[in-house]
């Protein structure tokens, strides 16, 4: 998704907000889970009730750390929380906790694949602070719950380096794959437990400063994200054209849009805010969050293998593609089952292709994964074995993933010892009386083939797979032909 006028260049960063997966909220007793009742997982914190205290969560600040170990970012011994004042029916104190001045992870980078090429994004910092509530509009009225009120959030602010909405998404990939691994956020996009804020302009090629920006807000998916900036791309380059002998500083206004997946471009909501506007100040109710070295130091030993690693691994040791292992490394769930089918199979190129390619083709529509409906990994191992040992052709092979998606509770072994249709032909006789059929039925084509023509035997090879209905053993099939040719 590059944008089509190469005189311009976009120049984007990203909020990522992750919810963290801390029992409690960030400041306050309360459960922290999702899908409960209304207004069930509140206190008095959670509310803003007068007189009400903030008590640090320091699971929250172990995850916060875990992160900024995982990218390389310089910890702060001593960080702070600020009070950023807005007046909003979910905010119920009309004060939001945050760190504006002193975050606790400052800098790193985040190294990505982007269409098989390696690039790293640098971050400026990383700040916990608590989520608001959500609103729910009915038809008649609407209401606040404030469930989500006071639940922790990391947000993780890039430096305005990435150029093209595929960049974008790649790196917001990566960031929510580096959360998933640490175990430190389900980041469930369709609960809003990662959402995803642009800042985007553009500006002429070689141009050195930034025009103003627009920011397009809480984005929940990375094909959204992809959509909205290369919409909002071609909408900016629009209005600087059409304006060109103005000052570009009055052709965009600084602003806040958000995305409409009808209409496929970005509406505005309102006019941007300046830092001023918010009134931040520090928060007295907490004190500063201090740090050792070896409290540091034993959050970084402790890291388990996250995704750059886990793909580089994939590509050297298991000679998977770039864009394979990048697929499968990208959602944590999907390659520990990945990791689980490997203890029963050897062929870690064909199973990664049918785990990423043929059953999630064929689950997509259902919005289900192989982990939804609880089919083992060893199954997806079992149906590659069958096909690897020439028990079953790759044709058939896609039948029996049909029935195994339609009958989860099946093995491969019942599903193939229960169908006719899926034994396969090895015997040289019977194959052999499909081959004379075919050779007979082509001369032409064994003519071709006896000339140096390569295309004929593939021709011939696949016109015996189809009078077969695929159940012929396809070495058998050409080493016949060639016997019989020959």
């Amino acid at each position: 998704m590059h944008h089509p006028h190469p005189d311009w260049e976009a120049v984007i960063g990203l909020e990522i907000h992750v919810e963290l997966n801390t029992k409690s909220k960030l400041f306050s007793p309360a459960p922290n889970r999702f899908g409960d009742e209304p207004n069930s997982n509140i206190s008095v914190v959670c509310t803003g009730q007068p007189g009400s205290l903030p008590v640090l969560n320091k699971e929250a600040v172990r995850k916060a750390v875990q992160f900024g170990c995982a990218v390389g970012a310089e910890i702060a011994k001593v960080s702070r929380f600020d009070r950023k004042s807005y007046f909003y029916p979910d905010s119920p104190r009309n004060f939001q906790i945050t760190q504006f001045y002193e975050p606790i992870v400052v800098g790193g980078q985040v190294v990505v694949e982007v269409d098989g090429v390696e690039k790293t994004f640098a971050l400026n910092h990383a700040h916990l602070e608590d989520d608001a509530g959500m609103l729910k509009h009915f038809s008649a009225f609407a209401g606040v719950d404030y469930n989500r009120a006071g639940v922790p959030l990391l947000e993780i602010v890039s430096e305005p380096c990435l150029h093209t909405p595929r960049e974008a998404a790649a790196y917001a990939m990566a960031v929510k794959g580096i959360m998933q691994y640490l175990d430190a956020s389900d980041c469930n996009m369709e609960e809003g437990s990662l959402r995803i804020d642009a800042n985007i302009s553009v500006r002429k090629q070689g141009e050195k400063g930034l025009r103003n920006k627009i920011e397009i807000k809480n984005m929940n998916s990375f094909n959204f994200l992809e959509l909205a900036l290369t919409a909002e791309i071609q909408r900016q380059i629009r209005e600087y054209m059409r304006n060109s002998d103005k000052d570009p500083s009055t052709v965009i206004a600084q602003a806040t849009y958000r995305w409409d997946p009808t209409k496929k471009e970005t509406v505005i909501m309102r006019r941007k805010e300046r830092a001023d506007d918010y009134r931040y100040c520090p928060e007295p109710d907490l004190v500063p969050i201090v740090l050792t070295d070896a409290y540091i130091e034993e959050v970084r030993t402790g890291l388990p293998e996250l995704p750059l690693a886990r793909l580089r691994r994939y590509v050297r040791d298991l000679q998977l593609s770039p864009d394979s292992a990048f697929v499968m490394t990208s959602d944590k769930p999907l390659a520990d089952y990945f990791e689980e089918a490997l203890k029963h199979c050897s062929n870690a190129r064909s199973l990664c292709n049918w785990v990423i390619v043929e059953f999630a083709g064929r689950l997509k529509d259902s919005g289900k994964t192989l982990m939804d409906l609880a089919i083992p990994p060893s199954q997806v191992a079992a149906l590659v074995n069958l096909i690897d040992a020439g028990t079953i052709t790759g044709k058939i092979a896609k039948s029996v993933a049909d029935d195994l998606v339609a009958s989860p509770n099946k093995t491969i072994q019942e599903i193939v010892d229960g169908n006719p249709d899926y034994q396969p032909l090895h015997g040289e006789d019977e194959i052999g009386l499909l081959v004379d059929q075919v050779m007979g039925e082509h001369v032409q084509s064994v003519a071709d083939y006896k000339a140096g023509k390569d295309k004929a035997f593939a021709f011939l090879v696949g016109q015996v797979m189809k009078l077969s209905r695929g159940k012929a053993s396809p070495k058998v099939v050409n080493d016949l032909i060639k016997k019989k040719i020959g």
